[in-house]
């Protein structure tokens, strides 16, 4: 018997009753998947980290590589680069932030938690850092904003548009290293909160 209830009688239906068994499969899986694409689309949760300005050394980039490559274990991780190069440099420095600042709300959702990173925030180890970043993920949004700022720093809008402004060394580092130290602590945050021996090795 075959699980159409009926014995074959020769080959030739042996093989027509197996194409009809293929041809029910795939009807079940196309049906399935309309059945999905009826539901409410899930959002994933992503962590990005946003710096002005590009990048010149590509020792540094590597290293940072390293580290993003790492982060895809735990979580969507993107990093992105905006150009701020049509920005005239011959301009003062509050029209400068004005204008940076036009590139970086425009590209903010709503839903977007940011954090700016500025040597004037506040000062968090790595332990307390990974339980903000864990509240910040508890938290009804579907990404998580890191901002490293130009030459001039943040402005003072954006600033107000973040909900946390975070500092990771009161010494002054070019902006390329600033990447990869966050990168590594970003690492080391979700290290920490799932218990690994990163921290302390």
């Amino acid at each position: 018997m075959t699980a159409l209830g009926f014995k074959p009688k020769t080959f030739s239906s042996v093989v027509r009753c197996s194409i009809q068994l293929s041809y029910a499969a795939v009807l079940g899986v196309q049906i399935y998947g309309l059945f999905l694409s009826g539901k409410k689309k899930i959002e994933i949760m992503t962590v990005e980290l946003w710096s002005l300005g590009k990048q010149d050394k590509k020792e540094l980039a590597e290293a940072i590589e390293l580290y993003i490559k790492r982060l895809s274990f735990y979580t969507k991780f993107k990093f992105e680069t905006i150009d701020n190069a049509k920005i005239n440099t011959q301009q003062g420095k509050e029209q400068i932030l004005d204008k940076e600042s036009e590139l970086i709300l425009s590209k903010l959702n709503d839903k977007d938690i940011l954090i700016t990173l500025d040597e004037k925030g506040k000062s968090v180890d790595s332990i307390e850092f990974s339980k903000k970043l864990n509240q910040w993920m508890n938290q009804s949004s579907t990404r998580i904003v890191f901002l490293i700022g130009g030459s001039y720093g943040i402005s003072a809008k954006v600033h107000e548009r973040a909900i946390f402004k975070m500092a990771l060394s009161a010494l002054t580092f070019p902006h390329q290293l600033v990447r990869l130290i966050f990168t590594e602590q970003l690492y080391r945050a979700f290290s920490i909160l799932n218990n690994e021996k990163y921290h302390h090795a």
